[in-house]
Order: C-alpha cells, then sequence, then structure tokens
C-alpha cells in the first residue's frame, strides 16, 4: 500500500508486534544501555514504550518539536519520553514512522500501548505495553511490561486506573 504524505509515496508497512513484545520482555526488569534511563526524571515508562514501537516499526520520525525520534538523552522528542506527547504523535501521524489510532478494549493487541490516568481528569501518567491478551476484552485479561513500575506479565487491571485509552499501532509509513 502507499501512502502519499507531504514527503511523496510513502510505503505502510505492518507493525512488526512480535518484535515488539520481544523487546518488552527483554527489557522490562532491565535497561538497554542504548537509550537514557529517565527514572529519576519523572519516570521511564513512555520511553521503553517508545523502545518496544521502535523495536516493532524500525523507523523514527525525524521532524523537529512534533516527530517521534532518540538519538541521546539530550536530543529527542518530547514524544519519545512524554505520555500524552506519545499519544499526540501516534494518532496525529501522517508521516514516516509508526501511526496508531485510539480504539475500545475489544481492538487491542500485544505490541498495542495503554496509557493510564490514576485521577480523576483525562491526563495520562503511564504508558505500559501490552504483551498479552487472552479471554473476553476485560482489564484483568491485558497483560502488560512498563517501567517506572518495572513489571512484566503484570494484569492492567491491578495498576488501578481511573481512565484507560488503548492505542492500536496500525502500522509503519516508510
Amino acid at each position: 500500500m502507499y501512502y502519499a504524505g507531504k514527503g511523496g509515496k510513502r510505503t505502510i508497512k505492518p507493525y512488526d508486534r512480535d518484535r515488539a513484545v520481544q523487546y518488552a520482555h527483554k527489557w522490562a526488569y532491565g535497561r538497554n544501555p542504548a537509550y537514557y534511563d529517565f527514572e529519576k526524571l519523572g519516570g521511564d515508562c513512555t520511553n521503553f514504550a517508545s523502545q518496544c514501537i521502535y523495536a516493532g516499526s524500525g523507523v523514527m520520525n525525524f521532524t523537529p518539536v512534533y516527530g517521534w525520534y532518540y538519538i541521546n538523552s539530550y536530543n529527542r522528542t518530547a514524544s519519545w519520553t512524554g505520555v500524552n506527547y506519545l499519544y499526540k504523535f501516534l494518532v496525529n501521524n501522517k508521516e514516516e514512522g509508526p501511526f496508531a489510532e485510539e480504539v475500545d478494549i475489544s481492538d487491542v493487541r500485544p505490541g498495542d500501548i495503554a496509557q493510564l490516568s490514576f485521577s480523576n481528569s483525562m491526563h495520562f501518567q503511564h504508558s505500559p505495553v501490552i504483551v498479552e491478551v487472552s479471554g473476553p476484552p476485560a482489564l484483568e485479561d491485558i497483560l502488560v511490561a512498563a517501567h517506572t513500575f518495572d513489571t512484566d506479565y503484570y494484569r492492567l487491571s491491578d495498576f488501578e486506573p481511573a481512565y484507560v485509552r488503548f492505542l492500536h499501532i496500525a502500522g509503519v509509513r516508510v
């Protein structure tokens, strides 16, 4: 499939969910030395989610400010490490890189991202990576991996979120 964006025609390739999930399992309780650990700077969850998405997409978007990339801790976009910035990038990206749509719980798959709000506001604070979905669509049937509260195969319901939104990675533009 081809997509004609600002930069001309782009091919849309499938997101490699298996690679994203394998990466999540490998690094759930550790830190890949190729990336800075943002744990002491507000949390590492979205940095970890971005690493997993990158493992499954293989493509960054180097658009200044509004893209999605990581070169080092000082040369990256806010969308690489910020929960709400990642959401805005993924659901609005029409150019190179991964893109997503917000979906209902029944449409999530391993490799997708859940974003959690722990307050009674729609400001989201956590981005776990979905590693397994079993049973009927329910929070207790979705298992995730995450940083900040390092975990793997953890029930999404055990976070006790006030709100959850699901980002289904629909593909990758190259």
